[in-house]
């Protein structure tokens, strides 16, 4: 689009300047030449996408978000379309209780409250990736900082909100696995409506009361 403005600008530079200046005038030809060139380069350019390897493109028209994305590899495309990437790799997104470990400074464990009413703090790393052939509706209905919006705020809710079947101790150790084939059940449905496959919920650490 740049290259297309550049050429524009030259055109009129060419046909308002040069024409009123009788010296310059034999330039006019060489001007109209130069901005053409400008104009197809940028169309072409426009037309030509690459997408890397784990990559999506989703397809926008002035602001109308289009249902299917571009793969990895060279595409044509209309050069009024802008292109918009997503990372379809697996993510990791990390919330700790111990500084510079996670994804946000400071203490970003989870504390939440079992069933006995005691406070337990759970620092846990969620793998994830985005669906290829979702990204356009999560680009539509989540944008694309999905991180702050679904992954940390959904992950921390559903493990609050099933730790209360627990005891303390049963977090600890008896039903630690079950707690967490739980919890990725549940965040792994939510995820699923946006557009997200969750890969796996690694519970690193459950510190009990003192």
């Amino acid at each position: 689009m740049f290259l297309i403005i550049i050429g524009v600008l030259v055109l009129v530079i060419t046909a308002v300047l040069l024409k009123s200046n009788s010296p310059l005038a034999r330039f006019r030809s060489v001007g109209r030449i130069v901005g053409l060139l400008f104009i197809l380069l940028g169309i072409l350019t426009s037309c030509i996408k690459q997408i890397n390897a784990g990559e999506v493109g989703v397809k926008i028209l002035f602001g109308n978000i289009q249902a299917d994305v571009l793969g990895s590899g060279l595409h044509f495309i209309n050069p009024l379309l802008d292109v918009k990437r997503l990372d379809v790799k697996t993510q990791n997104y990390t919330m700790s209780g111990v500084n510079d470990e996670g994804n946000k400074m400071g203490d970003d464990a989870i504390r939440v409250l079992t069933s006995d009413g005691l406070e337990v703090t759970i620092d846990l790393t969620v793998l994830y990736r985005v669906v290829g052939s979702d990204a356009p509706k999560l680009l539509r209905e989540t944008g694309d900082d999905y991180r702050d919006k679904v992954v940390r705020p959904v992950t921390r809710t559903k493990i609050r909100d099933n730790a209360v079947y627990y005891q303390a101790v049963d977090l600890y150790a008896g039903k630690r696995d079950e707690f967490q084939q739980r919890i990725y059940k549940s965040i792994e449905e939510d995820f699923k409506k946006r557009g997200l496959m969750l890969e796996q919920l690694l519970v690193r650490n459950i510190t009990l009361p003192n």
